[in-house]
C-alpha cells in the first residue's frame, strides 16, 4: 500500500509554514491519539500523523521530501543497491559461487532495537517540567544460562552443519554447469551454533520478557508530540552490541482555562462593564502565579494584554515565553429596576436611545426608510 503525501495527512499546502504545520499536527494529534480516541484506525492516523509531521517540521527533511517524496534515491533501481557493484557481486555470487560475499556476519555484535513509550502529562508538569519513574516491559539477559540459551552445566556446540559459518553452500547441476548458491544454516538459524539442552527458562533465546523500572528527568517546556530520547534504555544488544534507546513520545491533557501555542499561554478573563469602562486593577492567573494586571479606562472586548516571562520556558533553554490576557466584558443579565433606571439615564446623557424603551418609534423610521419618505 503506497503512502500518502505528508502534506496532504497533516492538511497544509507544499508551501505551509512551520508554525501552519505545527498547528495542524498538533490538532490532529490531539484528534487521533490512542489515549483519547479509542475508534478503531485511529492508532494508525496518530502514527501516519506523527511521521508526517517528523520530516516535515525538519528543514532537511523536508527539503529531501519535496525533492524525492517517499523515494529514497540512494536505492537506485528498485530498491536495488548497486552502490560498488555490491548488488552484482552477491548476484554473481548467488550463481556462480564467488567467495566475495557480502553477506552480514551472523555473529557480529549489534545494537538492540529502540523501544518507544507514550507519556500523559498534566499542563503545569510539561511546563516545569517533572522527574518519575516508568516502567517498561523490554528484553533483558536471562540470568539462568547468562545469555548463552544452554541449560546451566552443559555447553554451546559449533554447529556441525555449517562449521560454525551460519551459512550453507548449495550446490546445483544446470545446463549452465554447477551452481552454488549460499543461504542461512537453517539448522542454527545463521548464529554458528547448537544448543543440545535448552536453558529451561529462557527456551534457548537467552532473553527472558521482564518489566524494567527506569528514572526520566522530563526537561520544562516539553510540547505535544515532542519525544525525548533516553540512550542505552532500549532493547539488551545482540552478540555483544549496545543496547538500543528508549523514545518518550509526550502527550499533554488540556488546561481548563489555559491555552498553550508553543512557548506563549493564552488566556481569557472576564471583567465587567463598569470596570472596563472606568478602568480597574484585577487579578490574573499564571502558572507561576497571581499577577496584577492594569486595566485602562475605556478597554474594549477582545482588547490582548502581554504579561512578559509568564508563559513556558524552552525546552531548548532559549528564554521564558510570554502570557497573552484577552480581556471580554461581561453584559449583566439580571438587572434590579434601580439598576436599569441609572442606564436609562447613562444613555439619555450619553445621547443614547435605548432600543427596548422605543421600539415603535424606530420601526417607524425604517418603515419610512423603505418607503422613501
Amino acid at each position: 500500500m503506497s503512502k500518502r503525501d505528508y502534506y496532504e495527512v497533516l492538511g497544509v499546502s507544499k508551501g505551509a509554514s512551520k508554525e501552519e504545520i505545527k498547528k495542524a499536527y498538533r490538532k490532529l494529534s490531539k484528534t487521533y491519539h490512542p489515549d483519547i480516541n479509542k475508534e478503531p484506525g485511529a492508532d494508525e492516523k496518530f502514527k501516519e500523523v506523527k511521521e508526517a509531521y517528523e520530516v516535515l517540521s525538519d528543514e532537511q527533511k523536508r527539503a529531501h521530501y519535496d525533492q524525492f517524496g517517499h523515494a529514497d534515491p540512494n536505492q537506485g533501481f528498485g530498491g536495488a543497491d548497486f552502490g560498488g557493484f555490491g548488488g552484482f557481486e552477491d548476484i554473481f555470487n548467488t550463481f556462480f559461487g564467488g567467495g566475495g560475499s557480502r553477506r552480514r556476519d551472523p555473529n557480529a555484535p549489534r545494537q538492540g532495537a529502540d523501544l518507544q513509550y507514550t507519556m500523559t502529562l498534566s499542563f503545569e508538569e510539561a511546563v516545569f517540567g517533572k522527574e518519575t519513574d516508568i516502567e517498561i516491559p523490554r528484553e533483558e539477559t536471562c540470568d539462568t544460562c547468562h545469555g548463552s540459551g544452554a541449560k546451566p552445566g552443559t555447553k554451546v556446540e559449533t554447529c556441525r552443519h555449517c562449521h560454525g559459518s551460519g551459512q550453507l553452500n548449495i550446490e546445483q547441476n544446470t545446463p549452465f554447469g554447477r551452481i552454488v548458491n549460499r543461504r542461512v544454516c537453517n539448522h542454527c538459524n545463521g548464529t554458528g551454533k547448537e544448543i543440545k539442552e535448552k536453558c529451561p527458562k529462557c527456551s534457548g533465546t537467552g532473553k527472558v520478557n521482564k518489566r524494567r523500572k527506569i528514572h526520566v528527568k522530563i526537561p520544562a517546556g516539553v510540547d505535544d508530540g515532542q519525544q525525548l530520547r533516553v540512550a542505552g534504555k532500549g532493547e539488551p544488544g545482540i552478540n555483544g552490541g549496545p543496547d538500543g534507546d528508549l523514545y518518550i513520545v509526550f502527550h499533554i491533557r488540556q488546561h481548563e482555562f489555559f491555552e498553550r501555542d508553543g512557548d506563549d499561554i493564552y488566556c481569557e478573563m472576564p471583567v465587567t462593564f463598569v470596570q472596563a469602562a472606568l478602568g480597574d486593577e484585577i487579578e490574573v492567573p499564571t502558572v507561576h502565579g497571581k499577577v496584577k494586571l492594569k486595566v485602562p479606562a475605556g478597554t474594549q472586548t477582545g482588547t490582548k494584554f502581554r504579561l512578559r516571562g509568564k508563559g513556558v520556558p524552552n525546552v531548548r533553554g532559549y528564554g521564558t515565553g510570554d502570557q497573552h490576557v484577552i480581556v471580554r466584558v461581561v453584559t449583566p443579565t439580571k438587572l434590579s429596576e434601580k439598576q436599569k433606571q441609572l442606564l436609562r439615564e447613562f444613555a439619555d446623557i450619553s445621547g443614547q436611545m435605548p432600543l427596548g424603551e422605543h421600539e415603535e418609534g424606530f420601526f417607524s423610521k425604517v418603515k419610512r426608510a423603505f418607503k422613501g419618505e
